[in-house]
């Protein structure tokens, strides 16, 4: 089963007048304005996994700092889930630093959503290392049994609309703080997982994966070698960033690489798979 894990869709009202909902949401609006963004609807996902041969994707919205259109993307994504059942598992996007949250995360899993993310801490303004900030989230994600997905950027090379400056020990504390919680960490941990050579990060990162998403704009296919020298190669899940990326864009490094046919299914869908059959959503 091929499953790409990292898929970004909006409503149409909102795509018709993204410009508006920009003027209050900074972190929409850097990244709404880049050359390389773009948006899609869910019906524009079906069409993209079907074109490239997957079989189902997880769909999540803008993880906005209004808690009201985290609720209002949120009941887009419980819409589509429901209407593609066979194609598409959704997660739910809630702000963190806003009261509700975990109420939140609640009445999506209620209404069929099974992950939480993507979640911005930079851009919506929460801090990692302060429990009172994350524990609402971590905790609830904790209970139901569910992931949480935290954006991640490398802290060198060129910069972009959207890339942060905040530094990876940050995600470490994180991971230390909720140890049985299964945390995504999106575009490869910022590069993280380099550290999982280190005994105590390694024992500390047990439920911690990390999706490929926007590897192609980052990395060149020495990325998955890499992964495949550290042993990680079932932490890794295939994350396109759809709409900015399309699938295919992927699968030229994969085949330049040094992956077996048995590696390069784990992250194509694989490790994916077992993630989710862990959380009871497939």
């Amino acid at each position: 089963m091929k499953i790409d894990s990292h898929v970004h869709v909006t409503p149409p009202d909102i795509i018709a007048n993204w410009e508006k909902y920009a003027e209050k949401e900074p972190h929409f609006s850097a990244i709404s304005h880049s050359k390389v963004n773009k948006f899609a609807a869910a019906e524009d996902v079906i069409t993209a996994l079907n074109k490239d041969g997957f079989d189902k994707a997880v769909i999540f919205g803008f993880g906005f700092r209004d808690p009201g259109l985290c609720r209002y993307v949120n009941d887009y994504v419980i819409e589509k889930v429901r209407e593609f059942s066979d194609k598409l598992i959704g997660f739910a996007v809630v702000s963190p630093g806003a009261a509700g949250s975990s109420a939140e995360i609640e009445r999506c899993y209620n209404a069929g959503l099974r992950g939480v993310g993507e979640l911005f801490p930079v851009g919506q303004g929460f801090n990692l290392e302060d429990k009172n900030e994350t524990d609402a989230i971590a905790r609830i994600c904790s209970r139901l049994g569910i992931p949480l997905m935290l954006h991640a950027n490398e802290p060198v090379g060129h910069d972009y609309p959207g890339k942060s400056d905040a530094p990876l020990r940050l995600l470490e504390t994180f991971v230390k703080n909720y140890p049985d919680l299964k945390i995504i960490f999106a575009h490869f941990g910022g590069g993280i997982f380099l550290y999982e050579t280190m005994k105590e990060i390694n024992e500390s990162f047990k439920n911690v994966y990390y999706d490929t998403a926007a590897a192609p704009f980052l990395y060149d296919y020495r990325i998955y070698n890499a992964i495949k020298a550290l042993g990680l190669c079932e932490k890794i899940l295939f994350g396109s960033d759809y709409p900015i990326l399309p699938l295919s864009r992927y699968f030229d490094a994969l085949e330049q690489s040094d992956l077996t046919i048995k590696e390069k299914e784990l992250i194509l869908g694989g490790n994916s798979q077992k993630l989710l059959m862990s959380c009871n959503i497939l």
